[in-house]
């Protein structure tokens, strides 16, 4: 198997993301897989910050995201997704896209995302972009094809393909349409992980060595904290903002993303990250 599904612990993984319903390899189990997925474990590049390394194996990533009930970044959590699909019999296959996200260039393929088959179609999977990032699966459409848009509880999201083949995932501001990522439909095997994730958690260009970033989606609002910076954004664009001191950084994580901390994570992080602390 691609993704070690045979050593998936699905028992395990179903009671870390509440999942109640079938296990069967159709488009109603993946909706409800990933919907519960996102909405159970949230985006966190923590152990970068602690100076760890982030091993992608599968029984490191059901130890920290399942039995330790942490987060992680989008390849710890595709990597899971995928093997879960993969032991229920879902035919999954990875792709690789350029973040946008604001971007003023074209930076390089370091974002993971998942083509499952379910129910003869092809769809976009991917619970690990965070905060801005999809509650369930979108059809990815023929070849040329710009779908209509799709509601996700409050959000709105589509896929547009562009003159170069690119396929841009865009989800909806409230000043206009906002573009995530492009991807391509070329395949991208575990290996190929494995590299984008030494050069994302080691680098020193890349963004995730720098600060905390923690973030989660839910139908309604989402929540990010970056940095010290924690915001609450809503649909319509308003959001709050304000500062967390270190002090309070614990219980922001617990009650705010479902982060539980051990007290020695706790204050190697704020050691790491708060100056002066």
């Amino acid at each position: 198997m691609t993704w070690n599904g045979e050593e998936a612990d699905i028992e395990a993984y179903v009671a870390r993301v509440g999942h109640k319903g079938d296990m069967k390899p159709d488009f109603d189990t993946l909706r409800a897989l990933h919907r519960a997925h996102v909405a159970s474990i949230p985006f966190e590049n923590l152990e970068m910050m602690v100076g760890r390394p982030v091993p992608l194996d599968l029984v490191a990533l059901q130890d920290k995201l399942v039995r330790r009930r942490r987060g992680g970044y989008c390849y710890e959590q595709n990597l899971l997704f995928a093997a879960v699909l993969e032991r229920i019999g879902f035919a999954v296959t990875g792709l690789g896209a350029r973040v946008r996200a604001g971007a003023s260039s074209r930076r390089a393929v370091t974002h993971m995302l998942l083509k499952v088959e379910a129910d003869g179609q092809q769809w976009h999977c991917d619970v690990g972009f965070g905060g801005l990032g999809l509650l369930e699966p979108v059809p990815m459409g023929d070849e040329g094809d710009v779908r209509q848009d799709v509601r996700q509880g409050e959000w709105r999201f589509r896929i547009v393909q562009e003159a170069n083949g690119a396929r841009v995932l865009r989800t909806e501001h409230a000043g206009g349409w906002f573009d995530l990522y492009e991807y391509t439909l070329e395949e991208r095997l575990p290996v190929d992980y494995v590299v984008m994730n030494h050069y994302t958690s080691t680098h020193p260009m890349s963004s995730f060595i720098r600060r905390p970033v923690i973030q989660r989606a839910a139908p309604n609002v989402r929540r990010t904290l970056v940095g010290e910076r924690l915001t609450v954004t809503r649909p319509d664009g308003t959001s709050d903002e304000r500062d967390v001191s270190a002090r309070e950084l614990g219980d922001v994580l617990d009650r705010e993303f479902g982060i539980e901390l051990s007290a020695e994570d706790r204050a190697e992080l704020i050691r790491a990250h708060y100056a002066g602390a």
